[in-house]
């Protein structure tokens, strides 16, 4: 007797059609070609991320030897004249090889997986790579995770294709590999996986799901086996808070919601008024800010930057309060007109320093205000890069585990929820569009050079 005797045909009708079989090839090559993307992206963005801290080294002591001799005005002059040089060229280096280099990236790559752009050409690797060292190893305040997600994106695709294996198959790759790169960037795989269903794609695939595991898996080892295992920002474990607390924590969330919302229409507003000034070029535009943030680094290093410092500074306790208001200030200004340069570079870490420092503020404020509750103002800043991050843009499942990877702490995943939550339900309530929903929306109907 036939084990698996095929499905009866109605009375009368059509013979029923056979189930399709599992296509097993196709999901093999699927596994192998998500293993070895993952680890050319944990290869590249290890690479960039190695790169990347060797450039901030350098832009410190270049920093310290020209402020040593204030009086000096030819060292002054050359450490703001190269980081001037290095952020036009880098503007220089996107609008002349691979224009889809500039900014983030997430957006092109998302806009590839609804069929709304092309993929880019592999050009774009050296341009991202070179380029955003350039421009974040000069000081802008962007993120490294924009171009190693783009890279891998271009990576996962073009071996995909090299392959020739199906359209689907390129686009699940190409999710996979650009998770993977935020995986390297940030040291957290999940995250990375997440990422790609939560943010890129926004529904759940089963085959693009286990590629993107596997496409982060061999991106990591690859990462850790070259840069170590240690977390971004290793911190000592933090006491859960009461439930006491918990509105407070959802407070937090209600005021980074509504900073959320100003923070992408300023992102928004500083790339409209980019563009009307047209007539300047864009090498010169970058060339000016990159002089004017090294003219800020003579004065205040650890303001410049992807701001990682003023993170850990943060989740440490650490930060002088009366400062916090300046710094926030100072790195929302900063943020806007770094991603508004047209170079490459990410939104994350930027938008992690500004939920860590008004994470602090908002808990040292609720500690004086509700002694009785114990609260330590560390666990405040941890929830803020997390609720901050999920108002910007929109993808709560991949701040809190980014967050809780980049940490090692899990005590606070209620506070995290509350306050996510909450600061998602403002910006929804405001019909604020997500910021790369917006960024795509806004590339879409942008006139060309």
């Amino acid at each position: 007797m036939d084990p698996h005797p095929a499905p009866a045909s109605p009375p009368g009708g059509p013979p029923a059609p056979e189930a399709a079989p599992p296509d097993r090839a196709g999901l093999l090559w699927l596994v192998v070609l998500a293993i070895v993307a993952g680890a050319l992206t944990g290869l590249i963005g290890a690479a960039f991320r190695w790169t990347l801290e060797a450039a901030g080294r350098l832009r410190d002591v270049a920093l310290l030897w020209a402020g040593t001799a204030p009086a000096d005005g030819a060292r002054l002059a050359m450490v703001i004249g190269g980081a001037a040089l290095a952020c036009a060229l880098a503007a220089w280096m996107v609008r002349r090889i691979a224009p889809l280099a500039s900014g983030s990236g997430i957006p092109h790559a998302e806009a590839v997986l609804r069929g709304k752009a092309q993929p880019a050409p592999l050009a774009l690797i050296p341009v991202k790579f070179f380029g955003g060292t350039l421009a974040i190893g000069s000081g802008l305040a962007l993120g490294r995770e924009g171009p190693s997600v783009q890279m891998g994106a271009s990576i996962g695709h073009a071996l995909a294709r090299l392959c020739r294996r199906p359209e689907a198959e390129q686009r699940a790759l190409l999710a996979a590999c650009a998770g993977a790169g935020l995986a390297t960037a940030f040291n957290a795989p999940f995250a990375g996986a997440v990422f790609v269903l939560e943010e890129l794609l926004q529904r759940f695939e089963h085959r693009t799901a286990l590629a993107a595991l596997l496409a982060s898996a061999s991106a990591m080892l690859v990462a850790r086996w070259l840069l170590g295992a240690a977390p971004d920002f290793p911190l000592a474990a933090l006491t859960q808070p009461p439930l006491a607390a918990l509105p407070l924590f959802a407070g937090l969330g209600l005021v980074l919601g509504l900073l959320a919302v100003f923070y992408n229409r300023t992102i928004l507003g500083t790339l409209a008024l980019a563009d009307r000034v047209r007539g300047v070029p864009v090498e010169v535009r970058a060339g000016l800010l990159g002089a004017a943030v090294a003219a800020i680094g003579l004065n205040a290093p650890w303001l410049i930057g992807g701001g990682d410092g003023l993170s850990a500074e943060a989740l440490r306790g650490e930060a002088v309060l009366a400062t916090l208001p300046l710094i926030l200030a100072a790195r929302w200004v900063l943020g806007a007109l770094s991603y508004a340069a047209a170079t490459p570079g990410g939104l994350f870490a930027p938008l992690l320093v500004l939920g860590a420092e008004a994470g602090l503020l908002f808990g040292a404020g609720a500690a004086a205000a509700f002694p009785l509750l114990g609260l330590d103002a560390r666990g405040f800043a941890l929830v803020g890069m997390a609720a901050f991050f999920a108002g910007v843009v929109r993808a709560p499942l991949t701040g809190m585990i980014l967050v809780t990877e980049m940490t090692l702490n899990v005590t606070l995943l209620l506070p995290m929820l509350a306050a996510c939550g909450t600061a998602i339900l403002v910006a929804m309530l405001l019909r604020d569009a997500p910021i790369y929903e917006a960024l795509a929306e806004r590339a879409g109907r942008r006139p060309g050079p």
